[in-house]
């Protein structure tokens, strides 16, 4: 593409045990412990949205929809990523002062970003996409990004960055929730992008904090590809060995999953669908749970049936059906919500949440 830098990266980790604790390798993690000038990923004024694995080292995401936003002095910005296992890389976008995004691939440890002259700067990194086929679960990753340190002007420093949104949504689901051909009919990150995927577009319309965790191919029973496995065993984890944030305090979350859970019986699948809203349900006392039926009407019934037997009046089933149809010109492929289609899924989820959370 012209005049778009590429590639993106993740290099793994050696954990001990279940520690968060990661050792990346390769040269930019040196560069960034040892200048001045390089802001550390774990600095508090920087303020993290989504799955990340965060050490002093390098700030770790397996997933698109995640994204940073941060403010700093100076005339230079150059963004420093460990690529030294990357074989398929991510793509970002980069928008600066609030202006148009610009898309990277990641496939350098240094990227420089280009600032309209010295001055007080705010920036914003989010994740275009991941790639759903290769290996983004076990270190060391074949993508993802890893973010390893910002580097600054002799003298600049980055500034507190205004406090996080109020409102917190979490979105969990398949390449769907992912964006995956949400700009065309290929499964490729070129075709993908989590951001005109539908968790990003309501999270942005509501003003809320966001958490979207999409993998292509899995289900509460089916594991994903790249590594994933089934949701439920993903739960809880940026990716292996690597813990995540709780979901304490999320006022919102949405489940889209079953589409691709298509080959397992009523029983078995109504079992695997209760205990994950029971493991979501656990982690998250407050939050209001939206169920939703797969688009494609997937075990939508059993869905049904199973928030239904729940006591918990804040575990609703959305009946999705008529959202977004085929004959409308609303999908890539057969499963696929287009843009369009994901902003049709969006209007309706941003009226739902915002009737019940006002």
């Amino acid at each position: 593409m012209p005049g778009v830098d590429r590639r993106t990266a993740v290099k793994g980790a050696a954990a001990a045990a279940a520690s968060v604790a990661l050792l990346f390798v390769g040269a930019p993690a040196v560069v960034a412990s040892g200048d001045s000038n390089v802001v550390r990923p774990d600095d508090r004024r920087l303020a993290y949205e989504g799955h990340w694995g965060r050490t002093a080292e390098a700030a770790a995401t397996v997933n698109s929809g995640s994204r940073l936003r941060f403010r700093f002095t100076g005339g230079t910005l150059h963004a420093l990523f460990d690529v030294s296992s990357i074989t398929v890389p991510a793509q970002i976008y980069v928008s600066v002062d609030g202006g148009p995004k610009r898309l990277y691939d990641v496939d350098r440890p240094d990227i420089d970003i280009a600032l309209s002259g010295r001055g007080t700067h705010t920036a914003e990194i989010s994740v275009k996409d991941v790639f759903s086929r290769a290996n983004r679960w076990t270190p060391p990753l074949e993508t993802g990004v890893v973010l390893t340190g910002l580097r600054l002007d002799e003298g600049a420093r980055p500034l507190p960055e205004r406090p996080l949104r109020e409102m917190q949504l979490a979105f969990y689901g398949d390449s769907i929730t992912q964006g995956v051909m949400a700009l065309c009919e290929v499964n490729t990150s070129d075709c993908a992008d989590g951001t005109v995927a539908y968790p990003t577009l309501v999270a942005d319309k509501l003003h809320a904090s966001l958490t979207q965790v999409g993998f292509g191919r899995q289900g509460v029973i089916q594991a994903g590809n790249g590594g994933v496995p089934a949701a439920g065993a993903a739960y809880d984890w940026n990716y292996a060995d690597s813990r995540a944030d709780s979901d304490r305090r999320a006022d919102v979350i949405v489940v889209n999953q079953g589409t691709n859970d298509a080959a397992f019986g009523r029983e078995e699948f109504r079992a695997a669908y209760r205990a994950y809203l029971d493991q979501l349900r656990s982690a998250a006392p407050r939050a209001r749970i939206l169920a939703l039926r797969p688009f494609n009407g997937t075990h939508g019934d059993d869905i049904a049936a199973v928030v239904g037997e729940l006591a918990d009046r804040r575990v609703e089933f959305v009946d999705t059906t008529g959202w977004v149809t085929p004959e409308s010109g609303d999908f890539n492929g057969t499963v696929h919500p287009n843009a369009q289609g994901h902003r049709k899924v969006a209007d309706r989820l941003i009226a739902l949440i915002h009737h019940k959370e006002h």
